[in-house]
C-alpha cells in the first residue's frame, strides 16, 4: 500500500481552468498532474491540480501571474 502524504491541491470552477493549469504547469517545469477531487474537498468542475507540497509557493506565482481562476489551495493528505 502506497504511503499517503500531503500534497498542495489546487481547485477549479471549470473543467477548461484545469486544463490551462495542465499546460501551465508543463510549460513551466512545475511538478503534479490533474487528478480528481479528494471527497474531503468539494468543488466544481471535479478534476484538481495534485502537487508535492514544496511546490506551493511556484504554483500560487503561477496561478496570481496567469490570471487563473481557481477555487482554492489546499494541503491534503493523498
Amino acid at each position: 500500500m502506497r504511503q499517503k502524504e500531503v500534497r498542495c491541491v489546487v481547485t477549479f470552477r471549470t473543467t477548461a481552468a484545469a486544463m490551462e493549469m495542465e499546460r501551465l504547469c508543463k510549460e513551466s517545469g512545475l511538478p503534479g498532474r490533474l487528478i480528481p477531487i479528494p471527497r474531503t474537498i468539494s468543488a466544481g468542475c471535479g478534476l484538481c491540480w495534485s502537487a508535492p507540497s514544496e511546490a506551493e509557493g511556484a504554483l500560487e506565482d503561477l496561478v496570481m501571474a496567469q490570471h487563473l481562476m481557481i477555487d482554492g489551495i489546499y494541503a491534503v493528505l493523498l
